[in-house]
């Protein structure tokens, strides 16, 4: 077979290949989704992470054939100054699944854990309420019954530039970028800060948190899919397929506050 040098080619021959990789993953997340809407179970799944991680291309993998009767993604703004008066969580719970339904959060009530103190959208009150609080608020939401998948997108501070770059310089890309995206490289340490602070605070038995290793966006993707999967023991799983994260891509919660304390305990600061 005659090999391809054109460059363009080769790499719509590898989006292809990794297209089709997904496919399976996809067939099951329709028995997933098949599955809840038999047992009217409900289920939610936070993507967070910093900009350019990698979170909405997830997304659109995960819901691409998915059966839109049955799914939402949600992804809120900031909120109204009438919103700012009421409870915290009162406006995600407005968007929570009835039985047999899933909602995907693009950023979730975590926007208070980490984007709203860093730009000042909350007071320090507020945040520290919020850490008190989310704790018992998931208890209670994974002990009436919803299936709670909390994702954390890790991208490099370089990577993250790279993907500003290209945004910036591709016309189909650039609504991507906005006026806050151009400050969270300048922002790193107090994201990084702030992120710690989060899993530290919100990392429980009950609701863990999963990281997700995304400087290479398909594997990123095919390990978010197995991650969810794993979440629910649905019937007919492909036996064939394999559903056991690669852990270099996928580690705990639990292990990446370790990692971030040796961290800045060899350097005196955290580096991710």
């Amino acid at each position: 077979m005659r090999e391809i040098s054109d460059p363009k080619m080769q790499r719509l021959i590898r989006r292809r290949q990794q297209e089709l990789d997904l496919r399976p993953y996809q067939v099951e997340l329709l028995k997933l989704q098949q599955h809840l809407e038999a047992n009217s179970q409900r289920m939610i799944v936070l993507f967070e992470g910093r900009d350019a991680a990698g979170k909405g291309g997830t997304i659109r993998r995960v819901t691409r054939y998915m059966n839109e009767k049955h799914y939402r993604v949600v992804a809120l703004g900031r909120p109204t100054k009438e919103q700012r008066t009421q409870w915290y969580f009162q406006r995600y719970v407005a968007e929570f699944p009835s039985g047999g339904k899933i909602v995907l959060f693009d950023r979730s009530w975590y926007n208070r854990a980490m984007v709203e103190p860093v730009f000042g959208f909350c007071t320090p009150e507020e945040h520290r309420n919020f850490l008190k609080g989310v704790t018992g608020f998931e208890k209670d939401l994974v002990r009436q019954g919803t299936i709670l998948v909390k994702l954390y997108f890790s991208v490099t501070k370089k990577e993250q530039q790279r993907r500003f770059e290209r945004r910036r310089d591709d016309p189909l890309r650039s609504w991507k970028l906005s006026e806050i995206d151009m400050q969270a490289q300048e922002f790193w340490p107090e994201f990084t800060e702030r992120k710690y602070e989060m899993l530290r605070r919100s990392h429980t038995n009950v609701a863990p948190w999963t990281i997700v290793r995304s400087k290479d966006k398909h594997e990123a993707r095919l390990n978010a899919m197995r991650v969810i999967l794993n979440a629910v023991d649905f019937e007919n799983r492909n036996l064939d397929l394999d559903f056991v994260p690669d852990p270099d891509i996928v580690v705990s919660g639990a292990h990446e506050i370790e990692l971030m304390e040796a961290q800045r305990i060899k350097k005196g600061t955290f580096s991710h």
